[in-house]
């Protein structure tokens, strides 16, 4: 007879694979239909996959799948006459390949296989003129031919960044653009081979070549400098910008003569606000144009390349103090960037075309549906999440600010009451702290909060300074004392005292809030922030869970997958000035630690190497401190967020049988 499950591991089951939920719009060129994502959680097949639906945009008929989803379904895009839709997928029977279908929209037809790509296809876009589509894959060395490890030859390393997280090497095999006849008369064309990496593709308006982005100068790795680049279907690459700053998400113009993008000019200095500029592409003059906004428009859901609505105005997306709107920006800046959905939700993808913009919001009790916003009128055209919603009960959360420590700011922060919630009684609270630092908590749903809820506990989230959705000086406020452009107080500073404000006025708010059995958690930087707080505030805590943890600086910067970029945050580098990191590393305090300790770590995580989890546990343990440390084998940095499905339930179960234990 199989084993009961705990009651923790059926709320973990529950809540993180029951999410069925809209993603990645697309519109077609008349706007009247909306080609979508269905994302599900797998967890008897144990993964993640995504089914392509279409709707119309009018909502005269209901969504109905376009594609069954064995394999995986995504990235669609329409042709410019909207007779046929692009996508990528995994059809075929070699392990590790994708696959570029072409299928009729306009009425029975045969599913063409155009290109079978041995790594991944990604930025796919059609030509203008309809014969051609461009698209991004990873361009494998001869070296990948074999397939155990023994017989492949060594790497030659040159540059940083050879590695990715979630990646594995990457130098090895770069993305590169590549072009094929939409009619699949002729095999991919690699368009950019050599050794450098390119992300995103748009065309010219007269069909004759793309723009992408990408490094393609000899010192990217140390000026961390990316370009825009011409690429023609034949004839010479030419770059449209000069090594300086960081430009990506190209878009070309309907009148083929401006090229919008997001960036800044100055890689040296991170974080920064990402604006929208736009760029001239007979002269190479640019200019900013959402700047009149301060906030970034490469939000932590991730970047969307801005749109074209006429020759006159973009659309692009940008954090606001928790929340993601779509923005309507002027296309030479005259205006300030006016937001055209409002609320407290996330647009988290969109796409726009005659009139008809899509989009996938998320609210804190609901997954992504499908919305549409036409002639100012917004629908929403799917009710995916009814069983979810109807099962799971997801929690709502309340708003509320917190006065910084000079009392000149607000701290934007929220309180998620328990699951069966009884106003007489009090409940165990944990405080949550996100990664980044330049990211924030927001208005969409959260499995996490919503797991930690459901076993019982109060949960409190805050953006602290160093997070995104703001100005850029809040961003800024935590960058090294030595930094040379934008000084600031540093990691474990200001920062801690939001943190920590903000649990203070949560417990003296909510009389529900027991002040005596209070835990912690945070993941990547805010696993930095768990360990900071306890060797430094541990007797405010219960227990703390340090999760894919920053614990040492000094290490990190020099075997994290973007190791050395870490000084464009503190200032000198690891070599010039190797106390300033030493300063703010967690690690230095382990022996104030006395507070009970839970590491989470992933064995393959290579952003913050489990390393840094190993020298944290071993201090503990040799200190005789009650630390408990769990290794996920198989999994990266985004454990948490992208996983494998029993993965990620087993590590919800893991997080809520030790808070209940230690909170009890």
């Amino acid at each position: 007879m199989a084993e009961a499950k705990s009651k923790h591991a059926e709320i973990a089951e529950r809540i993180i694979t029951g999410v069925v939920a809209a993603a990645s719009p697309a519109v077609s060129p008349d706007g009247t239909q909306i080609v979508f994502e269905v994302t599900k959680v797998d967890l008897a097949k144990n993964c993640n996959g995504a089914q392509l639906w279409v709707a119309t945009a009018d909502g005269s008929t209901p969504p109905r799948p376009l594609t069954n989803g064995e394999k995986s379904d995504s990235h669609a895009t329409w042709s410019p006459d909207g007779r046929s839709l692009a996508f990528a997928s995994r059809r075929s029977e070699k392990k590790g390949e994708a696959t570029l279908h072409v299928l009729a929209m306009d009425g029975p037809g045969e599913l063409r296989t155009i290109a079978t790509m041995k790594d991944g296809v990604d930025s796919i876009e059609w030509s203008p003129d309809g014969r051609s589509i461009a698209f991004v894959s990873r361009t494998q060395h001869e070296r990948y031919a074999a397939d155990d490890e023994s017989w492949q030859a060594p790497r030659k390393i040159e540059r940083f960044f050879t590695r990715l997280n979630g990646e594995g090497f990457v130098f090895d095999r770069p993305s590169h653009v590549y072009v094929v006849p939409a009619d699949g008369t002729a095999p991919p064309r690699n368009l950019t081979p050599g050794d450098f990496q390119h992300d995103g593709v748009s065309w010219l308006a007269d069909s004759s070549g793309v723009v992408t982005s990408a490094q393609r100068h000899d010192t990217w790795d140390r000026d961390l400098a990316s370009d825009l680049y011409l690429v023609p279907l034949d004839g010479d690459i030419r770059a449209l910008t000069n090594h300086t700053g960081n430009y990506y998400g190209p878009a070309v113009s309907p009148d083929g003569a401006r090229v919008a993008f997001i960036g800044c000019d100055d890689p040296s200095t991170d974080p920064q606000n990402q604006h929208v500029g736009v760029l001239v592409l007979a002269t190479g003059e640019r200019r900013w144009v959402s700047s009149g906004l301060d906030r970034t428009f490469s939000p932590t859901s991730g970047v969307a390349a801005p749109v074209w609505i006429d020759d006159e105005t973009l659309l692009a997306s940008a954090e606001d103090r928790g929340e993601c709107h779509v923005y309507r920006i002027a296309a030479d800046g005259s205006h300030t960037p006016l937001a055209v959905t409002e609320g407290a939700r996330w647009v988290g993808s969109w796409s726009a075309a005659s009139g008809t913009v899509a989009m996938a919001i998320s609210s804190v009790a609901r997954p992504a549906e499908l919305f549409v916003l036409r002639d100012g009128v917004e629908t929403r055209l799917t009710n995916l999440a009814d069983a979810y919603v109807a099962s799971v009960k997801p929690q709502p959360w309340e708003r509320f600010a917190v006065p910084t420590s000079d009392g000149t700011l607000q701290i934007d922060a929220w309180i998620m009451r328990p699951a069966d919630f009884d106003e007489a009684k009090k409940y165990p609270v944990i405080l949550n702290v996100h990664g980044g630092p330049h990211t924030q908590y927001g208005e969409t749903h959260f499995d996490e909060a919503q797991f930690q809820a459901a076993a019982g506990f109060v949960v409190v989230m805050s953006n602290p300074r160093g997070g995104s959705g703001r100005e850029q000086s809040w961003g800024q406020a935590i960058l090294g004392p030595k930094h040379p452009v934008a000084p600031g107080a540093g990691w474990g500073s200001v920062d801690v005292d939001d943190v920590l404000a903000v649990l203070d006025a949560a417990l003296a708010r909510y009389t529900f809030c027991d002040a005596d059995r209070v835990g912690m958690q945070g993941g990547s930087y805010g696993g930095y922030m768990a360990t900071y707080l306890a060797g430094r505030h541990g007797d405010r805590f219960k227990g703390i869970c340090s999760e894919r943890a920053v614990n040492n600086m000094l290490s990190e910067e020099w075997s994290s997958d973007i190791g050395t970029v870490f000084r464009v945050e503190h200032g000198p580098s690891h070599i010039d000035d190797p106390s300033e990191y030493e300063r703010i590393s967690p690690i230095r305090s382990v022996r104030d630690i006395t507070v009970a300790m839970l590491i989470i770590h992933s064995e393959d995580d290579l952003r913050c190497p489990i390393s840094q989890a190993e020298e944290l546990f071993v201090a503990l343990r040799l200190l005789d401190r009650d630390v408990t440390f769990y290794r996920f084998p198989g999994e990266s940095h985004e454990l948490s967020r992208s996983g494998s499905p029993v993965h990620r339930c087993q590590r919800a179960e893991i997080i809520l049988d030790w808070f209940a234990e230690k909170l009890a």
